[in-house]
């Protein structure tokens, strides 16, 4: 496994290129314009994100990913490694966390959004880009359910039929704004996306 992560983390970013000039570029930065305060990256892999924060954002990365790291790293940036789920940090310690595509990842859902909930301030809000279930009864949302085992095989545990939006509400947060829509620069199991505000 140690084998397999270091080849991803090395070929992470050529690999993502193409969906990068294509479109998701335009996207972070469109969602990172956003970002206020104290902000929390959470899983930053290669540190896709890092140019398309505004000048002078105070950010704190966390991956738990240790080839990942390294490439964010050599971006010259500090990194975290804690999962998710287990949030070295205070309660109330950031007034912005941002997570984009991590969240079809992580094993419980649920743990992972209370723990953003708890480290988030009074006020604070979640800027998310999220791959989402296709809509009820689509060829997409049959074809993710039939795919997701082996997808998440060799996807390192992504889940391709997660309903994320629901998820956020159950955990008692207020998506603001969600833009949600299939996008051609995804692969064809990722296609929807949703990118938008979620307060707590």
């Amino acid at each position: 496994m140690s084998l397999w992560s270091r080849a991803v983390a090395a070929s992470y970013d050529r690999m993502t290129e193409g969906s990068e000039r294509a479109g998701f570029a335009a996207e972070r930065s469109a969602l990172l314009a956003d970002a206020r305060g104290r902000v929390l990256e959470v899983g930053a892999g290669t540190g896709r994100n890092v140019p398309h924060y505004p000048p002078g954002t105070n950010v704190t990365y966390t991956e738990p990913d240790p080839h990942m790291a390294d490439r964010l790293r050599a971006r010259g940036k500090s990194v975290v490694p804690a999962t998710v789920q287990q949030l070295p940090f205070a309660d109330d310690s950031f007034d912005t966390v941002v997570s984009t595509l991590v969240l079809c990842s992580v094993p419980d859902v649920p743990a992972a959004l209370a723990e953003i909930r708890r480290v988030l301030a009074p006020g604070g809000r979640l800027l998310f880009i999220e791959h989402v279930r296709g809509e009820p009864g689509t060829p997409l949302e049959r074809w993710q359910n039939r795919l997701n085992r082996p997808w998440r095989a060799v996807a390192r545990g992504c889940n391709c039929n997660r309903d994320l939006l629901a998820e956020l509400e159950a955990a008692g947060f207020a998506p603001e704004g969600v833009r949600c829509g299939r996008e051609s620069f995804m692969p064809p199991l990722l296609r929807r996306l949703a990118r938008g505000t979620a307060a707590c």
